[in-house]
């Protein structure tokens, strides 16, 4: 990946920066974002480079699995629930490790169009199709890779790939908000 660019989505200048730098990085932000707010989800991949000596898909494979558990239970732990998580992130790496030899770029630098993309992204332990579909669209609009036809793979809403500095990502989650706030009226209606 090696952009320079940040990826506004932490709230912290130096996870943001890492999170441009690193595409496992980005790729865990991705897969530990579920029940906590998405700064904590982008920011964690930092601390845990921080406290196991780096990010490194197979390493993180290898791991032993309590270590691993102990880094993401660390105060302040990295997620809300850093056993499941931990174990995520590790069931992740793995796949990263046998299918794309550790490199998380090849993910999308190797997908044939966005079809492809989707899939070898639905095939990732932790992503769905809603990650799947965002992480299109941040690949797409951030870090400019763009396979043929990836436009029918991104949401049709506000999403993370709309965020390109720090107030976007108050404006997102705003937006983001709302549409939520919509939809229970509508179901309650």
């Amino acid at each position: 990946m090696a952009t320079t660019t940040p990826i506004h989505f932490s709230g912290n200048p130096d996870a943001d920066a890492f999170l441009g730098e690193s595409a496992l990085a980005l790729m865990i932000g991705f897969v530990l974002d579920q029940q906590v707010t998405v700064q904590k989800a982008f920011s964690s991949p930092l601390e845990l480079s921080r406290r196991i000596g780096g990010l490194d898909a197979k390493k993180i494979a290898a791991m032993d699995p309590q270590a691993l558990e102990d880094a993401f239970r660390e105060k302040p732990a990295l997620h809300r629930f850093p056993a499941n998580m931990a174990r995520r992130t590790q069931e992740f790496c793995a796949a990263i490790a046998s299918e794309y030899d550790g490199d998380a770029t090849a993910v999308w630098n190797d997908a044939t169009d966005g079809a492809d993309l989707e899939q070898r992204l639905l095939a990732l332990p932790g992503i769905g199709e809603m990650k799947a579909h965002s992480i299109v669209a941040v690949i797409a609009k951030r870090l400019g890779v763009r396979p043929s036809g990836w436009e029918e793979f991104t949401p049709r809403h506000e999403c993370l790939a709309d965020v390109d500095s720090p107030e976007a990502l108050v404006e997102y989650q705003s937006a983001k908000r709302a549409r939520k706030a919509a939809l229970r009226a509508q179901q309650s209606a």
